[in-house]
């Protein structure tokens, strides 16, 4: 009996792509989803507007404020689980745009805040930000975009991007019981 290595390594290769992908589809799909109930205990009437766009971004507060916001959502996190944080922050006035992330990972569109600003041209401050991985793509994104920005909010996140030769105001917030955030990376990638 001939052995056909030809047809062996094939069969193999085909093999380790389906396991490959398989294994992809199973990490993209395991996310934080939203608790809708839960969700509903969060929303307290704050009498903030909310418009969704036709590319899944949502628009919380007026849209001729002096101030908006581009929220980036967390890594593996549902984006709608920021909805309360949105509309705390559009009641005190702020426009904030929150961005729905492909996979729920900010890493495959780190670009998501283009064009935002251009539809909004009556807000004079922009910032942005994100929790976790979204904040890190957040800065990414900021620091090839620095002119259109005046600062930069990381909630359990650090940037990896050099930000100090900047004017940019950045603030970071984070937990001291945070399971996630690698507080020796975040001393490290201080701004």
């Amino acid at each position: 009996m001939k052995i056909n290595r030809k047809r062996i390594s094939i069969y193999f290769l085909l093999i380790i792509i389906l396991i490959c992908f398989i294994i992809g589809f199973i990490y993209l799909n395991d996310y934080y989803h939203v608790d809708k109930e839960k969700l509903k205990s969060f929303s307290f009437d704050y009498n903030v507007s909310k418009k969704i766009l036709d590319d899944n971004k949502i628009i919380y507060g007026e849209e001729n404020s002096e101030v908006g916001i581009v929220f980036y959502p967390g890594d593996k996190v549902e984006y709608l689980s920021y909805e309360p944080l949105m509309k705390v922050c559009a009641s005190y006035g702020f426009m904030c745009v929150l961005v729905e992330m492909p996979f729920n990972l900010a890493v495959f569109d780190i670009n998501a805040a283009d064009g935002i600003q251009e539809k909004f041209l009556d807000i004079d401050k922009w910032y942005i930000g994100g929790h976790s991985l979204g904040g890190a793509m957040a800065a990414t994104y900021l620091a090839n975009n620095i002119e259109k920005f005046d600062g930069l909010i990381l909630l359990g996140a650090y940037s990896t991007q050099d930000l100090s030769d900047t004017s940019l105001k950045v603030i970071s917030i984070y937990g001291s019981e945070d399971k996630v955030l690698s507080l020796d990376k975040y001393a490290e990638n201080k701004v």
